[in-house]
């Protein structure tokens, strides 16, 4: 059988193991964090393997053993919205074709999820048909932080998920440890990081679909205890942002005030106007199918550079770095609804 074809790129490290295609994110200075070239170089070795006999599955993971992915490169984002450039509106075309490739790929996926997973890498991992996860994961949709919304398929993945709990992640974008990822439902498999450093052994556990012993520690925290989970149902199952600030403020159980607490001071730094578009996205998101959420998301995007909070998010959180962002709202009660529904439009 002929060698199966791989394209070479300094930002995707391809090989094969035991048939199976191996896509290794290779920009460990940045986290792994996704530019155009990087989403391209994914995109052609995808559609190549996709369609070779000499493949039988896919395997992505992260260069280094600080993240899978920590998103996209939100900074160089910023850069071209500055110039003006089309390569901004290109990136996002292409990001969202290549998650809804993952979603949609013939072959069995996995997603090794070690260390940071956020943003661009939940895009890619939440298609993927084994997602694994490990002690080391710190999992989020952290994009209202930086007056974005969770985009990258989100508004499909976290509606799938039971309704207070998407809203819950989406909206607060708050982290998530292995446990909580698996969980919540983002995650398959706990496992030992030394476990994922074996790819053959990997490879071998999805075939056998036999799996060694969950860690039993975790470099950060589980959130989500049944104390947790029962007061992200109460508060975030209400029908509204402004009536979950007001559940979660009446919260006297003393088992979740420290939750509560660390929730609100989250909340408290988000764009207000993301907040509210981000729960009226994820209620969308629920009436669509897979390919329609991208199509909303594109729409979203748009509008978030040009009329959103955006720009000021990146420069305050990841620019200039002065966590001082000047929202265009002092509060979600000043967010009018024709300003959120105009994200839609």
């Amino acid at each position: 059988m002929l060698p199966s074809a791989i394209e070479t790129s300094p930002c995707v490290l391809a090989r094969v193991i035991d048939r199976v295609g191996v896509l290794t994110l290779n920009r460990p200075a940045v986290l792994n964090a996704l530019d155009l070239p990087t989403v391209r170089a994914l995109t052609r070795q995808l559609r190549v393997w996709a369609d070779d006999p000499a493949i039988r599955m896919v395997l992505l993971r992260g260069s280094g053993e600080r993240a899978f992915c920590a998103g996209g490169d939100v900074r160089s984002l910023y850069r071209l919205q500055r110039e003006g450039s089309p390569e901004l509106g290109c990136f996002f075309d292409e990001e969202y074709a290549l998650d809804c490739l993952i979603h949609r790929y013939p072959k069995p996926t996995i997603a090794l999820m070690d260390g940071v997973v956020m943003g661009g890498g939940m895009g890619l991992a939440q298609g993927c048909t084994h997602r694994l996860v490990t002690e080391r994961t710190r999992m989020a949709m952290p994009e209202t932080a930086i007056g974005i919304f969770p985009d990258v398929g989100g508004s499909y993945f976290l509606s799938r998920l039971p309704p207070a709990l998407g809203a819950w992640i989406g909206v607060v974008g708050d982290t998530l440890s292995g446990a909580d990822a698996v969980a919540s439902g983002l995650a398959d498999r706990l496992l030992p990081s030394a476990f994922l450093a074996d790819l053959p052994a990997v490879i071998a556990a999805v075939d056998a679909d036999a799996w060694p012993a969950a860690p039993t520690h975790t470099t950060i925290p589980s959130l989500l205890t049944p104390a947790v989970l029962a007061a992200i149902e109460r508060h975030f199952g209400q029908p509204g942002v402004a009536q979950i600030l007001a559940s979660l403020a009446a919260e006297t159980d003393p088992a979740v005030r420290p939750w509560v607490e660390r929730t609100l001071g989250l909340l408290e730094k988000r764009s207000p106007l993301m907040l509210r578009v981000t729960f009226e996205q994820l209620q969308r998101g629920r009436q669509l199918g897979l390919e329609d959420c991208f199509r909303m998301e594109r729409t979203m995007m748009a509008h978030c550079f040009a009329h959103g909070d955006t720009m000021e998010g990146i420069r305050a959180l990841l620019v200039d770095k002065d966590q001082a962002p000047r929202w265009r709202h002092g509060s979600v009660d000043e967010v009018r609804p024709e300003e959120v529904a105009a994200f839609f439009a």
